[in-house]
Order: C-alpha cells, then structure tokens, then sequence
C-alpha cells in the first residue's frame, strides 16, 4: 500500500486537547468498526458532498447520487453513477452544509445501511474499507443517547444519559489516536449508529451542552453504567483491577420492578458438579455438603465448603447475565436465581429511568448513582 496522503498524516500527528474551546468542530468516529466490508455503498441523502480523492479529484454529488467504494489491490476503486470508477488511495467525502446528510450500506453476511451527517472518510486497512464519520459532537451524543438508552424515554433520565455519554466521549478522546480516528461506534468506545430524529433526545443533548461529570480532584470520572442492577450497584473495586471512590456500592430500590430486574438459569445437578469439577472442585459428588449459595447482597465469588470461585468467571463461562445471583438445589436440578443485567458499577439505567418518572431530575440521577461528584462544564475539568 502507497504512503498514507497527507491529509491522514496530518490526522496522525494531530494532538487532540480536552477542552471545546479548542476542540475541533468535528469528531472522527469509526463507523462499522466490528466489521470487515470489501465494499460500500455512499449515498447522499439530503444536500450535497463533494468527493475528493487522494490524487486531488474533485466531484460534486447532489441528493440521490451514489458511489461505490470498493478494495482494490492496496487501494480503493470508486465508482460513482455513470462515471468511469477510478483507482486511489483513500477518498473524502465532504458535506457543503451543515444539514447535509448520507447513508451508508456495506456489504456483509448482513447488509446494513446506517445513516449520517457530516464527512465520511475512507481508506483500505488489512483487507477492509475502513470509514471514518466526522459528525459534530451534539449530532455524535444523540446517537450515542439512542444507542445506548433508547428512544421514548423520560427527558430527565435521556438528560442523564446524555451527560454520561458526553463524559465518557471527553475522557477517551485520545483512545483511537494512534489508528487515526477518536472513537469507534461499538461497545469498545460507545455505541453509535449515525443520525436520529429523535427531538427529545436532542434537546436533552442540547439543554445539558458541555456538562460533565468530575470526580473531587476535578479530573473526568469513569462513567460506568449498565443495564439493570438487581438492587445493589457493584463496586468497582469488586469487578474491576482498580476501584474509584465516586464507584462505590449503592441500595438501589428504583430498578427492582424493571425488565431486566429478575432472571432465572436451570442446569441439572450433574452438569453444576461437572463444572465446579472442572474448575477446581476437589471433592466427589457425595462429599459435596453444601451446594446452595445465598447472595442477599453482592458477594464476589461462589463458595461451597472450602472451595470457591468468581462470581465473574461463572458469569462468563455460563453466558449469565450478572454476577448477582443465588444458588439452589431442586432434585436433580440447580436453578441460578439471578438479578440485574450488566457489570454493576455505576449508574443503573432502568434505575435512573424509574427515578426520573418519580420525578427527579438529572442532577439528582447522576449523585445517587455516583458518590462525592461534581456536574460540571467541561472546561472546568483537570486533565490527568
């Protein structure tokens, strides 16, 4: 593969700073991140783009036009309507107003089309089309609102959410430097799936701009969340190698007549001893005195006589959906009587969504979930 243009050498070498006042206008996220397309199909929704290409060509595409792009030996090939397709190293395709608008579809085991505003990048990176959306911030966080709270939600939980996901965006700017983009759109950065129509959430994004969330040292905090929390948040210590102060376990009342506040697994009693063997346990079947293990409140591992073994090793070898659960025995069977959904830590999302129809606000939201916090503009934020 030729040298990389200039335009992403320059993007390499960019030093990204933590505040907006001089913060770039526009993100780079990468968008079908966890995928590998050989081919994409652009298409300019509403307004125009102009193409560029890594050889200096310049085309203008109005609404309804397309091209694809496709790889092709160590570059791109680009075809776009009736015109001849050409060959590049890299293609941008560039909004002339704030309002314009594309799709993007990729060619998989599932086509998707996703759509999108501001600029699409793309480039050819070990056998893909990798393709990085440059979205302002508050079009970014409303995406992110939805993808990660849905939509339909209470204004104060979506404002929650909203400040959660703008702090997480701050903290990690720099986590994707070194691969030429900021974030990806997965649940390794946050979840993004492009532009949304969603009035409430943008006004949430648009009526908490530049709030953040600030430990006591004024430094970003890590801010965790998960789905449902079983009526006790995790602390982080607990699950994670290092704890935070403001990640403390907290009571949690508000989730436990949610969705996912109860959950059930039942394995014969052959196949429990069958796993407990082969993850340590030394004793026969018939010296195993006590298999039952109550968790009234979060416990970090599973213990039966002298043996025991991590909550989080069980969850993963077994596919559960938390940590937080008990152990009984019925006849031949073991049933795993199981609350909550996710890690734990931090904010509870059916929580916070069951508070803000009590009638909290954000802000109350956020200090229940998060101990000794500080909501804050962003500018008021240390860097460490």
């Amino acid at each position: 593969m030729n040298s990389p243009s200039a335009e992403f050498r320059i993007i390499a070498l960019c030093i990204l700073v933590l505040h907006t006042s001089v913060l770039q206008s526009q993100l780079r996220i990468r968008i079908f991140a966890d995928k590998s397309p050989g081919s994409v199909l652009f298409s300019v929704t509403v307004g125009e783009y102009s193409l560029t290409d890594s050889n200096g060509r310049i085309k203008t595409m109005r609404s309804g036009e397309s091209a694809i792009i496709s790889r092709f030996n160590s570059g791109l090939a680009v075809k776009t309507n009736n015109d001849p397709a050409f060959i590049c190293d890299s293609v941008h395709f560039s909004a002339t107003d704030s309002k314009a608008s594309f799709s993007v579809r990729i060619n998989s085991d599932v086509p998707q089309r996703q759509y999108y505003t501001g600029d699409l990048i793309c480039y050819p990176d070990l056998g893909t089309v990798v393709m990085i959306n440059l979205p302002d911030i508050d079009s970014y966080l409303a995406g992110v609102v939805r993808a990660e709270g849905g939509s339909g939600k209470h204004i104060e939980y979506l404002k929650t959410q909203a400040i959660i996901a703008r702090t997480y965006m701050y903290k990690y700017l720099h986590k994707h430097t070194s691969d030429r983009y900021n974030l990806c759109d997965n649940t390794h950065c946050q979840a993004f799936n492009g532009v949304i129509n969603d009035s409430l959430i943008v006004k949430a994004v648009r009526d908490t701009r530049d709030l953040v969330i600030l430990g006591r040292d004024s430094v970003l905090i890590i801010s965790a969340f998960h789905s449902n929390c079983g009526g006790e948040t995790a602390s982080s210590g607990d699950v994670w190698l290092t704890g935070q102060p403001y990640l403390k376990s907290v009571k949690d009342p508000y989730c436990n007549n949610s969705r996912n506040a109860r959950w059930k697994k039942v394995l014969s009693l052959n196949d429990w001893i069958s796993y407990l063997n082969k993850s340590g346990l030394k004793e026969k079947p018939d010296e195993v005195l006590k298999i039952n293990f109550a968790q009234s409140t979060r416990k970090t591992d599973y213990m039966t006589g002298n043996f025991s073994l991590p909550l989080q090793k069980i969850r993963d070898d077994l596919d559960l959906r938390s940590t937080f659960f008990s152990v009984r025995v019925e006849g031949d069977s073991v049933i795993l009587d199981g609350k909550g959904y996710g890690h734990g830590v931090g904010l509870c999302q059916e929580g916070a969504m069951a508070m803000a129809e009590k009638g909290f606000d954000y802000r109350q939201i956020i200090y229940f979930y998060f101990e000794g916090v500080i909501i804050s503009d962003i500018n008021n934020a240390v860097q460490k």
